[in-house]
């Protein structure tokens, strides 16, 4: 049974759920643009058999604060004030779609934090065609407003993110979820080739790849981890 906490991070309260032994190495998990630490539910019990887990609600999400400023900057700071804050030197790090660009970016900013990288279908930083998001009717589980503020650089990211990538230094497993997905299986597969000790497998089950096939993205990804 995961327990529900909370940290402050210079001044932005950031929810957490953690599972798994205490003394175990540590895996942080980061989900996807409008998920909350529950999404990780039906994988995080395979995983806190091995490591003491860590699923982080980034800021604008569920039970993390909602400061009405956001950028994939602020999300990746918010993550290494994370660490900070517990004291975790070095750790394991999944992310997904948007969780996972914000994990290479910390693994950019602080390659020293990374033991392993995990990257589950994630968007290789390359301008792309824009589309304006619809708000969803009734009461949102997170900010609406962080919304169009994250597209937007995920539409048209930053240069220096693309040329970053060879600072990644955790060997990387990025899982593609192969033609079913809207990510371009193309730019993964670049993604994986611009981070040194990059690899993929591709689990053929669209961009929700955890939620839809979770066995299979846990044997790719424990096999991976504990190697």
């Amino acid at each position: 049974m995961a327990d529900h906490r909370f940290i402050d991070v210079a001044g932005v309260r950031l929810a957490y759920q953690v599972s798994g032994p205490p003394d175990a190495p540590p895996l942080v998990l980061l989900p996807a643009l409008g998920e909350g630490a529950p999404d990780w539910d039906v994988v995080a019990p395979a995983f806190a058999a091995h490591r003491r887990v860590y699923a982080l609600e980034l800021r604008g999400h569920g039970g993390s604060d909602w400061p009405g400023h956001y950028s994939l900057e602020l999300m990746r700071t918010d993550v290494l004030g994370f660490l900070d804050a517990l004291a975790l030197d070095r750790v394991d790090l999944i992310g997904h779609s948007m969780g996972g660009v914000v994990a290479y970016l910390v693994a950019q900013e602080q390659p020293h934090r990374v033991n392993r990288l995990v990257l589950e279908d994630v968007p290789v930083p390359r301008p792309r065609e824009p589309t304006s998001p619809t708000r969803p009717d009734g009461e949102l589980a997170f900010d609406w407003e962080m919304v169009p503020a994250i597209r937007t650089q995920l539409d048209a990211p930053d240069p220096a993110w693309l040329e970053r990538l060879g600072r990644i230094t955790a060997p990387t497993l990025v899982v593609a979820g192969g033609p079913g997905s809207h990510i371009s299986q193309d730019g993964i597969a670049e993604l994986a080739r611009r981070i040194p000790d990059g690899r993929v497998v591709t689990v053929p089950a669209g961009h929700l790849i955890h939620d839809a096939e979770p066995e299979a993205f846990t044997a790719a990804t424990l096999s991976f981890l504990l190697a």
